[in-house]
């Protein structure tokens, strides 16, 4: 089996094209993780999609065919040709893909690199494709072993110290255009989690936040949670308030443009947009009095935050390079240790069900049932000792796979017993 990870992130893909490929709601996640598992060649899959990236993890049985498949489910889902998608992913296998996942894990491939967000998001994409069945033990032993690289990257360097997030960014380049936010209203269209993090971050900095959403429970939540400088109002006044005042970011979920130029009225001064959403949420053209910042626009200031972390991101690339080896170690250790298990349970119960027979028809006295299944245990340690030791050391050849499969097939082992590995995915805190 193999890992592989399929990845269009800003780095390789203009928001224009990742606003095409965003899984941004259930149902279309779950209907590009069905298509995608109705290879066979493909056992688990997972699919994470956020403002910065979209990208899917697999496990499988051939990474080439696995990989024609995904591009292919991710073109006809995006109409974008498949020979672009080619072009422009970074596909990794294997080592190459647990490395990946972990410096995702650990917000060291992000736009932002440090910023806190994408742990949460990756282990809600997990959780999502469990609940749909399309993960089981190889994905979920990985994302087990990403949740501990990040924990540790966050616990042994400074790189989310002052967490920084997308929102943060865009709030720092509205202080820049206005050199101070005080007193100022800013408008933030949408509650959710990117909403929340730029009212704070506006709050913060002395501005006042009008939050407009559609639904009113959630909005008036935030608003209490955030105290007397927010407010909030109707998405049904959206108009009203995008002609009114100056600064506006908007990070809906909708999966089309909120703002649009049927919306804009003439104003005498310059109005600032930051649209922090994939799909994006304005279709506004940049004039005289309308600037528009994207995600992909705030480079310079991400930047700046890479160059300032630099030294503390080489110390959690270590980390990460350490996390990757040991992550691959287990997978080296999982292959033999449930065969030796397997072996000696095997003669547990055949040593329990002779000496049991022995007795029954009299060749042994029951007086000597501890003696003899002593006897026995000692036996069959010395028997199985070598092959024991043997098994130990294949974790580090090229064939362990297959020397593990041949000693099922000679002791007919059939059942799983990769089941007493599994994470317990309920109960695991660090995952969920």
């Amino acid at each position: 089996m193999h890992y592989l990870s399929i990845s269009f992130t800003h780095k390789n893909t203009d928001i224009e094209v990742r606003e095409k490929l965003a899984f941004d709601n259930d149902e279309k996640k779950e209907q590009i993780l069905r298509l995608i598992k109705s290879s066979k060649d493909i056992d688990e899959c997972m699919v994470l999609s956020t403002c910065n990236r979209v990208e899917a993890l697999a496990y499988v049985t051939d990474t080439k065919t696995a990989t024609n498949h995904i591009i292919r489910c991710i073109a006809v889902f995006s109409g974008v040709f498949e020979d672009e998608l080619f072009e422009r992913a970074d596909i990794y296998e294997d080592s190459g893909a647990i490395h990946h996942l972990f410096s995702v894990a650990s917000s060291l491939d992000s736009l932002v690199v440090g910023e806190t967000q994408i742990v949460g998001q990756l282990k809600a994409a997990f959780k999502f494709a469990v609940d749909k069945q399309m993960c089981s033990n190889g994905i979920s032993k990985a994302i087990h072993y990403a949740c501990k690289c990040a924990a540790k990257v966050r616990n042994e360097t400074q790189i989310s110290k002052n967490p920084i997030s997308v929102s943060s960014v865009a709030v720092a380049k509205a202080k820049e255009i206005f050199t101070t936010l005080e007193g100022k209203t800013a408008i933030v269209v949408g509650a959710g989690e990117m909403g929340e993090l730029a009212a704070k971050h506006l709050i913060a900095n002395g501005a006042n936040v009008i939050i407009i959403n559609r639904s009113t429970e959630r909005v008036e939540e935030l608003v209490d949670e955030l105290g007397d400088k927010a407010s909030w109002d109707s998405i049904l006044k959206l108009k009203e308030y995008i002609n009114k005042y100056d600064l506006i970011f908007s990070s809906t979920s909708a999966p089309h443009a909120v703002i649009t130029g049927a919306l804009i009225e003439p104003c005498e001064f310059r109005r600032y947009f930051f649209d922090i959403a994939v799909p994006r949420d304005i279709d506004l053209v940049n004039t005289d009095k309308i600037n528009v910042y994207t995600v992909d626009n705030l480079e310079e200031i991400v930047m700046k935050n890479l160059a300032l972390r630099e030294e503390q991101a080489q110390l959690a690339y270590s980390i990460v390079g350490q996390s990757t080896n040991e992550f691959l170690k287990f997978l080296k250790d999982n292959i033999s240790i449930p065969v030796i298990k397997a072996v000696r349970e095997q003669a547990k119960i055949c040593a329990k069900n002779e000496l049991e027979k022995a007795i029954k028809k009299g060749y042994l006295k029951n007086s000597d049932h501890d003696e003899a299944q002593r006897l026995i245990h000692q036996v069959f340690k010395a028997f199985l000792h070598l092959p024991t030791v043997n098994l130990k050391t294949i974790s580090t050849r090229k064939d362990a796979q297959d020397i593990a499969d041949a000693m099922k097939f000679v002791f007919g082992i059939t059942s799983d017993e990769n089941e007493s590995l599994k994470i317990d995915m309920e109960k695991n805190n660090e995952i969920f």
